[in-house]
């Protein structure tokens, strides 16, 4: 079976730790920021973990 390419629109947008778990920049934190609370703001800084079926997809996709 042929080595799979890593699919490098998701290589771009997530990591994967040394612990395994896959981590993604949460969304809506660019532009008409004045309407967001102080606290929204905040918390779009942080990073997100990703669960479930979807990370596995997303470790396919890396070849991970």
């Amino acid at each position: 079976m042929p080595k799979l390419k890593t699919h490098k629109g998701t290589a771009k947008r997530v990591k994967i730790t040394r612990t395994g778990k896959v981590v993604r920049e949460r969304a809506f934190g660019n532009h008409i920021l004045a309407k967001k609370s102080k606290a929204r703001k905040r918390n779009m800084k942080t990073a997100a973990v990703i669960r479930g079926k979807i990370k596995k997809n997303v470790k396919t996709a890396l070849g991970a």
